[in-house]
């Protein structure tokens, strides 16, 4: 069958043709020049610093100079020497403000390391200052409920011993599960003489509540690697956080959920001693 002839344009129709396209595509490309330096309401995360309750931080006193302190300092309950580490993991974050264009978010989008994330998710306040209040009202909140839980767990009074806690610029609610721990193993380690830890590096997340119930807290993917950065092995998350705890999960990281502070020392029980550890 023969085919049917095509129809070529003659040059002089071509020619005004390409100079009305090359005229269209030029407000187009403008459009995306534009558009891709514009501030878009997104916050980029990225995996951020881990802090041992079992060890010291770097914190700024009033006048602004540095120095060591403690995590954990405890009066009125006789305290242990502890082996191995209990780290709180965090998430560094874009601070509010700061322009965001969608090359930037583009970038991290494609980068297993790093997320894109509404603003409005992590910085409910638009403002800085009011946004590190917010973070640090948090903190000093899973704080409290942290050291009830654990000083429950122990059966001790909070009115016989004071916990002070401190964690330097970490902010956020995050952290309760290991601060828990943190108090639990400087004052009495697994209740046999050794350590919860069996001396090993184990990071974990978490809020908790003063009856020690785990909840969940977001930014898993990045946390497991933060966690894995500082040489942790053990991962304690919620249960319910599971499903994003195995996104990218580092090698050698081990994920072990759990939804209360009792949980979470049988399991790190059964990890020191070789028995049925809880997986996602």
């Amino acid at each position: 069958m023969r085919g049917v002839p095509s129809k070529t344009l003659p040059p002089a129709l071509t020619a005004p043709r390409s100079r009305a396209l090359a005229l269209c595509a030029l407000p187009v490309l403008a459009l995306f020049a534009v558009a891709a330096f514009v501030p878009l309401p997104f916050t980029l995360e990225s995996p951020g610093q881990t802090a041992d309750t079992l060890g010291a931080v770097r914190v700024k006193d009033a006048q602004g100079a540095e120095q060591t302190v403690e995590v954990l300092t405890i009066t009125g309950a006789p305290q242990r020497q502890t082996a191995g580490n209990l780290r709180v993991v965090t998430i560094e974050a874009t601070v509010p403000g700061r322009r965001n264009t969608l090359w930037d978010s583009l970038a991290a989008w494609v980068d297993p390391e790093r997320a894109v994330v509404p603003t409005a998710e992590v910085y409910p306040q638009s403002d800085p200052k009011k946004a590190n209040e917010v973070t640090q009202q948090q903190m000093t909140q899973s704080q409290d409920s942290a050291t009830m839980a654990a000083l429950s767990y122990l059966h001790l009074s909070p009115e016989q011993v004071n916990v002070q806690i401190q964690l330097g610029a970490i902010g956020g609610p995050s952290g309760g599960q290991m601060l828990a721990l943190g108090i639990i193993d400087k004052i009495a380690g697994d209740g046999k003489g050794g350590d919860l830890t069996g001396g090993m590096n184990i990071a974990g997340t978490g809020t908790i509540d003063a009856d020690g119930r785990i909840g969940q807290v977001g930014g898993i993917p990045l946390k497991t690697q933060a966690a894995h950065a500082a040489g942790a092995t053990v991962f304690l998350l919620p249960r319910s956080e599971c499903t994003q705890g195995k996104v990218n999960t580092p090698d050698g990281l081990r994920l072990v959920p759990v939804d209360t502070l009792a949980e979470s020392i049988a399991a790190l029980q059964a990890v020191r001693e070789g028995g049925a550890v809880p997986h996602c």
